[in-house]
């Protein structure tokens, strides 16, 4: 046995591991108490510093630790917060992606009289070259940027850099996106004299910025992310970029319908975005005159809303047809899609092109396909609409756990699509029988809808968003699986509703149904709803206005 190293076993190592960890465990909880005791007793001094040092150097997420050393700093108001950020840099170190060091970072640099600006920007260098996805740092960087006034060419260019040496840096991308509206932003409607900038307004910020970039950027952007995409086809993050290229910006905010009901004393006014009526100072002005209103939402759900009704005392010289409306006669550009320019049409039906080549090479690729599908509804909706269901469904295959978003986005797009056409024909019934619709959206563009058809989808509930179509007179949703009707709340001119082959299951699922003024008909032949006993009897009593029940 002599001359023989003694191997110790798996279990005395065990041991030892464990009574070392208890050892230190009970230095950092003395430690701790300590600190705590200071804290409750007021002490700010060096000595209560060099505690949480000793704590924070081992543990830097202690965000308790980090605010009473900030109380201690700002107490002693010594010009200690140099050596702060070298004892910071060390923390980082143990975890470069703590909030209360990156955050007590900014802190310091903030009180600091003359900040090293460049010396922070190396750090979030150094830090992003081991972790490109280090989102904490991201956001240190970003303050750094905006005090120091880094120039916003620069920034784009280190996207750049980033990009270029990797392209799977989703931050670079999403960065990048916010550096070109500044950078490149379109060019607005030329102003009227009296709302002329003067040649000091500072520049706007990304807060108020539309976030539209000009045509000849966007151009560029194409190129360069159809060579990330090429380059690897299952990453995401060039795809994500892409999609954001193909988006388009809000629709500014502005009245796009009004709706009259000399019968019923009424008006209803649809905007282009949810707004808070009641309280932005909309104005009803009657033969000349301002009236006092008091605008209702559509549904209890909702502070802002697209839609706001609001009874009306109309004077006996208001004459004419029972009903009148004006509505801004938007084309499918302004209201799904981004207008196109000749030149983009053209690199656009390029890039298409080009991402049926990438298909025919990865016809698993379920991000091909699903820019395939945002490029053809940039073109051409309703054209592509074929193509479109085809993609949709070999989406839900080769990604079958995300197959209920890819139903729900194929619903908005054949929702979108119906709209269109309803805008060609000028007509006011609305039909998406049989469509294998999953969801319901864009709801406010049906204001002036007198009869819709939902029958023979997929449909689980009626959202409050229903509450929109004002003018709603007969419903069918007959043969879907909904369960939930929210949005069946005060429509005063519905009169039919058709619901057979539903999963409505008690009586409580309909009292909303009382909120409607003028209903007649109700068909809930199917649910499970009409298996309670005395069902009869009780729904008469629920909704003695209807005169036509079929259960």
């Amino acid at each position: 046995q002599h001359g023989r190293v003694k191997l110790k076993s798996t279990a005395q190592q065990e041991e030892e591991k464990r009574k070392e960890r208890e050892k230190k465990l009970k230095i950092y909880v003395a430690g701790r108490d300590a600190i705590f005791t200071k804290r409750l007793e007021g002490v700010l001094d060096d000595e209560a510093l060099q505690l949480t040092q000793q704590l924070l150097s081992s543990n830097p997420d202690f965000a308790t630790l980090w605010n009473y050393r900030r109380e201690i700093l700002l107490h002693l108001e010594t010009k200690m917060y140099e050596a702060e950020l070298l004892f910071l840099e060390s923390c980082l170190k143990v975890n470069p992606k703590s909030y209360g060091s990156w955050h007590h970072r900014g802190w310091v640099s903030a009180r600091l009289p003359r900040p090293d600006w460049a010396r922070e920007l190396g750090l979030c260098d150094r830090c992003l070259s081991l972790d490109d996805r280090n989102f904490h740092c991201w956001d240190y960087r970003r303050m750094v940027v905006k005090m120091s006034g880094v120039p916003v060419d620069q920034e784009l260019q280190f996207t750049d850099r980033l990009i270029g040496s990797n392209f799977s840096n989703y931050s670079s991308w999403h960065y990048r996106s916010t550096l070109l509206p500044l950078l490149h932003p379109e060019s607005p409607d030329p102003p009227s004299p009296c709302h002329q900038h003067s040649h000091s307004s500072p520049p706007p910020s990304p807060q108020t910025h539309s976030h539209r970039v000009c045509e000849e950027q966007l151009l560029k952007e194409y190129e360069l992310v159809q060579n990330a995409f090429f380059t690897d086809p299952n990453d995401q993050s060039a795809w994500f970029y892409y999609r954001w290229l193909l988006g388009r910006a809000e629709r500014e905010e502005m009245i796009s319908c009004v709706f009259v009901s000399r019968e019923e004393e009424r008006v209803a006014v649809a905007f282009s975005r949810p707004v808070n009526a009641s309280s932005s100072g909309l104005m009803l002005v009657l033969d000349g005159q301002p009236q006092r209103v008091e605008w209702r939402s559509v549904h209890p759900h909702f502070r802002h809303s697209p839609v706001w009704p609001h009874l009306i005392v109309l004077p006996p010289s208001f004459t004419g047809r029972s009903e009148s409306w004006c509505r801004d006669s938007a084309t499918d550009q302004e209201l799904f899609r981004s207008e196109l320019s000749v030149e983009k049409t053209s690199v656009l039906q390029s890039e298409l092109q080009s991402c049926n080549q990438l298909l025919e090479l990865e016809p698993q690729n379920k991000w091909c396909l699903l820019t395939i599908v945002l490029l053809m509804r940039a073109l051409d909706p309703l054209g592509y609409e074929r193509e479109t269901l085809s993609h949709f469904q070999t989406l839900k295959e080769v990604d079958s756990m995300r197959s209920a978003y890819y139903g729900d986005l194929c619903s908005k797009f054949m929702i979108e699509n119906t709209i269109l056409k309803m805008e060609y024909a000028e007509v006011r019934v609305f039909s998406l029988s049989d469509k294998n619709l999953t969801m319901l959206c864009h709801l406010d563009q049906l204001l002036l809808v007198t009869h819709i058809n939902l029958s023979c989808n997929q449909l689980l509930r009626l959202p409050p968003q229903f509450a929109m179509l004002q003018c709603l007179e007969v419903l069918e949703a007959d043969d879907n699986a909904i369960e939930n009707l929210d949005g069946l709340y005060y429509l005063p001119k519905l009169q039919e509703v058709s619901l057979k082959n539903n999963q409505i299951s008690k009586l409580s699922d309909l009292q909303l149904l009382t909120s409607c003024p003028k209903l007649t008909c109700l068909d809930l032949r199917g649910n499970p709803v009409t298996q309670i006993a005395n069902i009869q009897s009780e729904l008469t009593e629920l909704l003695p206005s209807v005169t036509d029940l079929l259960i």
